[in-house]
């Protein structure tokens, strides 16, 4: 029971001044405010805004809302007005703890880790966006964290909740195609400038953008509109580039199917390297060990709209490559199939196969889901199971696998790994990030 019901009981046993609505008055249907899940959200502008309003719309009252700049979050201002209003997360969770359920996390890759653990510790449930850390140490400490506290965690990779990823899953091991040999992906990502050194001029933010407070642990420089908004993906101190920002939805489905974790190699080609950005191209491969009845497994990642070969089961006039953000590509050893980058509009590359999956899909083996929001509202409240991209179980795990892929662009070479370690010497701060002071994890 969150401490926000349990105040407004012993409250109201005392005599205070509550008037509770009872259920049967509202209407079949109509949750009662008491009984809402009250959240804060830190990140109301940009994806926050469609985050916020995903948790409203799964049952959730909006109680705070903490953005650092407030021309961004102008419309969930707006649609939420009784809402108290924050820059500083900090500071909205010391003024908010008891009053709040849980919390969501809604902003630049860099400030993931600390928003989320600042939840974490006040034994808050958490939503956070994808991926759910820039780094691994950060990822290993949110993992254990999450362990610890026993709250509802979810991330935001939605394709996951997705029928799309459920039945992708249900073709393959129903046997569509073989037993899987490699898995491809491609990206149009990045769609933002990066492969770039660091500008020399600074530039004043617009009054209502608190630069200071953007950049939270990551070491202070002066501002530039090549960072924010938006742009700040392709800078490794703020973001983890393309791979970053699609794997954990692109790469989801396979990883869940085949348990995708501790590649034993990582190799990296890329356009030229810069210091502080990720590359204009990259083209990621990870080998895995065979594990259980799965054989070793190749998976080759590619973005900067570089494409794989165009299969040949496909005629002149089918699309390729599909998807509008991007594609995977499963190769068995009876064939392959396709999908966007969700794991919707799979098809099998083999027409008779494809008919017959179709017509006579297999047994639902894997629950279709509510959706992402609402799986983590209804575990809050004990409607429903842990969210199925929690933190410790899979987001976690999934994040770890594709950092490991951005440490190997980053550098610029084979990255090595025994048991989920890297063992290739690569800097300390791409693993460990020191924080600016003011900001601890």
């Amino acid at each position: 029971m969150s401490s926000r019901r349990k105040f407004l009981r012993s409250a109201a046993a005392v005599g205070a001044a509550f008037h509770i609505v009872p259920r049967h008055v509202l209407g079949r249907g109509f949750t009662a405010p008491s009984d809402m899940i009250r959240v804060a959200a830190i990140g109301a502008g940009g994806k926050g805004e469609s985050d916020i309003t995903g948790i409203a719309k799964a049952g959730a009252s909006i109680a705070a809302l903490c953005d650092v700049d407030w021309r961004a979050a102008k419309k969930s201002f707006g649609r939420y007005p009784d809402a108290r209003r924050f820059k500083d997360y900090r500071e909205m969770l010391d003024a908010m703890g008891s009053e709040i359920d849980a919390v969501s996390v809604s902003t630049p890759d860099h400030t993931h880790a600390v928003a989320t653990m600042a939840a974490l510790k006040l034994n808050k449930p958490v939503f956070t966006q994808k991926p759910l850390t820039r780094t691994l140490h950060e990822v290993h400490t949110l993992m254990a964290e999450t362990t610890k506290r026993g709250v509802a965690t979810q991330m935001g990779n939605q394709g996951h909740a997705g029928v799309g990823t459920r039945a992708i899953r249900e073709w393959y091991e129903a046997g569509a195609i073989g037993e899987i040999r490699e898995i491809h992906y491609w990206s149009n990502r990045p769609i933002w400038p990066q492969g770039m050194d660091r500008p020399t001029e600074a530039h004043n933010p617009h009054p209502t953008f608190d630069w200071d407070l953007w950049q939270g642990p990551a070491k202070e420089r002066p501002y530039s509109p090549v960072y924010a908004p938006f742009r700040w993906r392709g800078w490794w101190d703020y973001g983890t580039g393309a791979l970053g920002d699609i794997a954990c939805h692109a790469m989801d489905a396979a990883f869940w199917a085949f348990d995708l974790r501790n590649p034993t190699r990582i190799t990296p080609e890329s356009s030229v390297l810069y210091e502080e950005t990720a590359p204009k191209q990259s083209r990621v491969e990870y080998e895995f060990p065979a594990r259980g009845k799965r054989p070793a497994v190749k998976v080759v990642w590619r973005d900067g709209s570089l494409w794989p070969a165009k299969p040949k089961e496909l005629g002149e006039f089918d699309e390729w490559p599909i998807g509008e953000v991007g594609g995977q590509m499963w190769v068995g050893s009876e064939g392959a199939m396709v999908a966007d980058a969700y794991g919707d509009n799979a098809r099998i590359l083999n027409p008779v196969r494809h008919e017959q999956f179709t017509k006579n899909p297999p047994k639902i083996v894997y629950p279709r889901s509510p959706g992402v929001y609402v799986e983590w509202i209804n575990a809050i409240t004990g409607k429903g199971p842990a969210p199925m991209s929690n933190f410790a179980e899979h987001a976690g795990p999934l994040t770890e696998m594709v950092l490991f892929g951005c440490i190997a662009v980053r550098t610029g070479k084979i990255v090595e790994l025994t048991d989920g370690k890297i063992t290739t010497d690569v800097p300390k701060e791409f693993i460990h990030p020191t924080y600016r002071e003011g900001w601890t994890l």
